[in-house]
């Protein structure tokens, strides 16, 4: 006989745990299942434990670069294991929390095994059916393994498995030019190890605007990443004990050579075997669930938070996704995903901060536009700090005087663009910005003196 909840949520990812809390807080009776580790791909192989490692690489770098700031660290080196061991307690207890919180939590079954539907109401897990009218799946994504020549004939990394590597690679190749390749190849490279990005597509970052993956490619050649463009039909194999990655690039050596490969080529969402032809839940072509406006699927009383619902492959879209569908569930609100404003960030260093249209977004979009790009190598905190690679770039509607989109390569660039994220929301004018006073000496202080510098839009040029 099955067992009835209030609700089910499947999996525990960004979107899930929160729920949970939420529902149970209203007096519901819910059921949440994991099948592996507690908090998803965040906690357990994503955000929190790059950004450790990303820490430890920093550390090292500016230790390095002791003379600049008027000391001497000395030789530096890495202990990997004590990397790792730092990154497994921060990611290790982050995990733990999640699963602490939720068997403490009243109302709540936590069922640790994989689950699949039944029927549109129904999920069998561990041999136990469970019922409900609502049904929530939150089961993330993986990193994509392509069809490569010789791919399996090599072994190989991912960002998952790279999480139990304790040792430096003596040339780790990179298979990858987009956000979680160049994170994890300017932080090997600063741990050590020689780095190669191998990329198919014509530049780094292909959807960012040219100008900043040419300043992003800059930055990481000058710390001695080597970047391959054009590699039209990668291959693997093996040779002489190291790999062997086929390039065959328009520039450069047929060939790199390495002892270690990363696969970096992009996610797809953990659907394949949640049994969803049993609900009737539409999904996709890549097996992402087809999701509406706000969260639901095609079946009524199913619905599809986070990176399996296509929609947003991040942590903090994931987590709006929560906020929506309970807002709307709870508060009768009539919250969208279509209302949110793109925005994300990459953590090379200097990070980058983006929100709303690029270049490329304007130019199609056909409205009147203004545009300003200031360098870092003229903001006095950055010089300050001796960080002043980058630069800021707005560009504003000519006509409403709001914020189109935003880039900020360079220090603090990740937080200052939140500064005019949030005006966005509010569709406030950029003159609210631009007349407002700011700290000194920060980042921030400096977005007057960009918008004050808006001219007309001009491809390329924005």
């Amino acid at each position: 006989m099955a067992k009835q909840f209030d609700a089910i949520i499947i999996g525990t990812g960004q979107a899930g745990p929160p729920l949970a809390k939420r529902l149970s807080a209203a007096g519901m009776s819910v059921a949440i299942i994991e099948r592996n580790k507690f908090g998803g791909t965040c906690v357990n192989t994503g955000c929190i434990p790059t950004k450790t490692l990303i820490a430890s690489a920093y550390a090292a770098h500016v230790a390095r670069r002791g003379s600049d700031y008027g000391f001497a660290a000395g030789n530096v080196s890495m202990d990997m294991k004590r990397v790792k061991a730092r990154k497994d307690e921060i990611s290790g207890g982050s995990s733990k929390g999640v699963e602490s919180s939720l068997r403490q939590l009243k109302n709540c079954t936590v069922i640790e095994g994989q689950a699949r539907f039944s029927s549109s109401r129904t999920v069998t897990v561990n041999n136990e059916v469970l019922e409900s009218d609502r049904i929530f799946i939150n089961v993330g994504g993986r990193a994509s393994v392509p069809a490569l020549d010789g791919i399996h004939e090599v072994p190989f990394l991912t960002n998952s498995s790279i999480m139990n590597v304790d040792f430096l690679p003596e040339h780790l190749v990179i298979v990858g030019g987009s956000y979680v390749g160049l994170e994890f190849a300017q932080m090997y490279r600063r741990f050590g190890s020689e780095v190669t990005i191998v990329e198919m597509g014509p530049r780094l970052i292909g959807r960012e605007d040219e100008d900043v993956s040419q300043a992003v490619r800059e930055i990481l050649e000058a710390e001695g990443i080597q970047v391959q463009l054009n590699a039209k039909c990668i291959s693997l194999a093996k040779r002489n004990g190291q790999i062997a990655v086929g390039v065959k690039c328009d520039n450069g050596p047929p060939e790199v050579l390495g002892s270690h490969i990363l696969l970096a080529v992009g996610r797809v969402p953990n659907t394949n075997d949640l049994g969803l032809d049993q609900a009737g839940v539409a999904t996709d072509a890549r097996g992402y669930i087809v999701v509406d406006d706000t969260a639901q699927t095609n079946v009524p009383g199913i619905w599809a938070m986070g990176d399996c619902n296509g929609r947003g492959a991040f942590t903090h879209t994931a987590y709006n996704d929560y906020e929506i569908v309970a807002d709307n569930l709870l508060n009768a609100a009539q919250r969208r995903i279509s209302d949110r404003i793109q925005a994300y960030a990459l953590f090379v260093d200097p990070p980058l901060g983006r929100c709303g249209m690029t270049d490329a977004d304007v130019r199609k979009s056909g409205r009147p536009a203004l545009a300003a790009k200031y360098p870092m190598s003229s903001v006095g905190r950055a010089i300050e700090k001796g960080e002043t690679r980058g630069f800021i770039k707005i560009a504003v509607d000519a006509e409403t005087k709001q914020i189109l989109g935003v880039a900020i390569l360079g220090t603090g660039g990740d937080e200052v663009i939140h500064v005019l994220l949030d005006v966005m929301y509010a569709k406030a004018p950029y003159t609210t910005v631009q007349h407002a006073m700011h700290i000194h000496p920060t980042v921030s202080e400096y977005l007057p003196t960009v918008l004050g510098k808006l001219e007309p839009f001009v491809s390329g040029a924005g």
